[in-house]
């Protein structure tokens, strides 16, 4: 089967198109930048796939062309000029439903989020739900995928947690309080690629992908920093309204992971009320208590083909 992977170059992305290879996928990968790469013959196949201008079904078309699945891996921390969520969230996706059912391609797998919520102050977080309900409205079947975080080998936002887990002192907002079922890239990949290779839903089917266990985010960097042998580190509350500011802060300078959708996460509960990894793995979950392990395999022989720093997806 020929999988389109969109976001193929990003951290959840870069594991899907690993899980669909080793299920003898052929696999195209969907990305903004395709760069000086492109004609790697060690690569999969790549094709520019740029969200802010594929907001028409027609325009998805060509992008679409030849294949059997698509797995919409994308998505925006912080909007950049034309990329906006509006755009990458929510237009973008309901055309590619749309192009793909006028297609008739067999398989539409959209990666959403657990946790959003309508009357969430944060943009990034409205948008992400809108899409979902976007998809919905289409009609088309397909799969919407609601992981939890995500931790992982080459993952920006673990290894930077891992950073702060090692300082002597963790900053965590007072009102940080929801429990995180972080879950392996790699488990969510792997269960990603047995769902490409089902039989299509008859409508809309939302799954949910937890860790085996939920933790609050303090008592997550204390288990980091447990892992490698630290002392345990002092923890300070940071006000409410301090942690907002410098969430705010962060994005309008496009600094570090921590942005103010994800300190909104923080605040609920981001757990699955069903977790469907342990049906569709038949295996048991990957743990996150230890350093992160090191690229192996598929990793170490393709990383250097694969990669695209530039894109942001």
């Amino acid at each position: 089967m020929r999988v389109l992977v969109l976001g193929g170059t990003g951290f959840l992305g870069r594991h899907v198109v690993a899980a669909l290879d080793t299920r003898g996928h052929e696999v195209v990968v969907g990305s903004r930048d395709p760069g000086p790469r492109f004609a790697n013959p060690g690569a999969p196949e790549r094709c520019v796939a740029r969200f802010e201008d594929l907001t028409s079904p027609e325009r998805w078309e060509p992008v679409l062309a030849g294949a059997d699945a698509v797995v919409n891996c994308v998505g925006i921390l912080r909007e950049r000029g034309r990329a906006t969520y509006e755009r990458v969230h929510l237009v973008a996706p309901a055309a590619l439903a749309v192009a793909c059912g006028t297609l008739r391609i067999r398989r539409l797998v959209h990666v959403s989020a657990l946790g959003l919520r309508s009357d969430a102050h944060s943009r990034f977080v409205r948008s992400k739900l809108r899409g979902e309900v976007a998809l919905k409205l289409s009609g088309v079947p397909s799969t919407i995928v609601r992981p939890s975080l995500l931790e992982g080998p080459e993952g920006y936002g673990a290894r930077w947690l891992r950073r702060i887990a090692a300082w002597p002192i963790h900053l965590v907002p007072a009102d940080a309080n929801g429990r995180i079922a972080i879950v392996d890239v790699r488990d969510v990949a792997s269960a990603i690629a047995v769902l490409c290779d089902r039989p299509p839903p008859r409508r809309v089917e939302c799954v949910e992908f937890g860790g085996r266990t939920s933790f609050a985010i303090a008592e997550y960097l204390a288990m980091l920093r447990q892992s490698v042998g630290k002392r345990p580190a002092r923890l300070v509350r940071v006000s409410p309204e301090t942690a907002q500011l410098v969430a705010h802060v962060c994005d309008a300078l496009h600094l570090t992971p921590f942005s103010f959708g994800h300190l909104e996460l923080l605040r609920r509960d981001n757990v699955p009320a069903m977790n469907g990894l342990p049906r569709l793995l038949q295996r048991a979950l990957h743990g996150i208590a230890s350093p992160l392990d090191t690229p192996s395999g598929w990793d170490r022989a393709r990383e250097a083909a694969w990669s695209d720093a530039a894109a942001p997806h």
